[in-house]
């Protein structure tokens, strides 16, 4: 089965649709015939993606969503099952990239950053869990990143959570293999998003970009077609981990 297969009548849920990883992987999901609920707190990017989405033929629901509102993540859980009736994929893909030295850093961006990239991801898991768990079935992705693998300077409190990432989805790998759902681990390199026009500390942002003009990087797509080829695998293949980076990132 290729990265082209059909997601015919399946139901797919993204965060941090409105830009970036999360708004291609939406595209790409409804191309491959799934129903998409997209979610962020950008309600007018939500819009202009459903449009698109429609205009292609595909279904698509808006949910405007702040991850670190449990109240709005649940509700976002059940919005996408009122009204598509059930939900098969789970893209974890909301994050923020604030890379700070630790002795400067603005603890307000650590708490963003954890609240987000992680317990927003963990939030949104636990509502999923309980309606993949009655259908006994279900793929959830995470959006981590190399971060997650390799720690560096100015990254430390954006390395904790994508490392916090990498050890929640496998710990919920193996609480969840005996009920007919998988994980998937997405470990991104340099991609060409918006993340780093958030950089707070203005020396770290200005290296950052040049980096980025320095290779080629990644684009939005590659990434999600990755995405959409782990969850278009036969129910019993489970791609629990993919480590995309750049040919030139070293």
């Amino acid at each position: 089965m290729s990265d082209t297969a059909t997601l015919d009548g399946a139901v797919a849920l993204v965060t941090g649709a409105s830009s970036g990883i999360g708004e291609a992987t939406a595209e790409l999901l409804a191309e491959a015939g799934a129903s998409v609920a997209v979610a962020a707190r950008r309600e007018a990017e939500l819009e202009a993606l459903a449009e698109r989405i429609e205009a292609d033929g595909g279904d698509v629901l808006v949910v405007p969503t702040d991850v670190t509102d449990r109240e709005q993540v649940q509700a976002m859980v059940d919005e996408t099952v009122e009204t598509f009736g059930r939900l098969d994929i789970l893209v974890n893909n909301a994050g923020v990239m604030l890379l700070e030295a630790a002795q400067t850093a603005d603890l307000d961006d650590w708490h963003q950053m954890v609240e987000v990239n992680l317990l927003g991801l963990m939030t949104a898991t636990h509502a999923a869990l309980s309606v993949m768990e009655d259908q006994q079935s279900g793929h959830i992705v995470n959006i981590s990143s190399v971060a997650g693998r390799s720690a560096s300077a100015t990254a430390g409190g954006y390395n904790a959570t994508k490392f916090g990432v990498n050890g929640f989805t496998e710990g919920l790998r193996q609480d969840l293999t005996d009920d007919g759902i998988r994980t998937t681990i997405i470990e991104p390199g340099l991609v060409e998003t918006e993340l780093a026009d958030h950089i707070p500390d203005e020396e770290i942002k200005q290296g950052a970009r040049a980096w980025a003009d320095s290779i080629e990087p990644l684009q939005s797509v590659d990434i999600a077609r990755s995405i959409r080829f782990a969850v278009s695998q036969p129910q019993h293949v489970s791609i629990n981990e993919m480590l995309i980076r750049p040919t030139q990132q070293e």
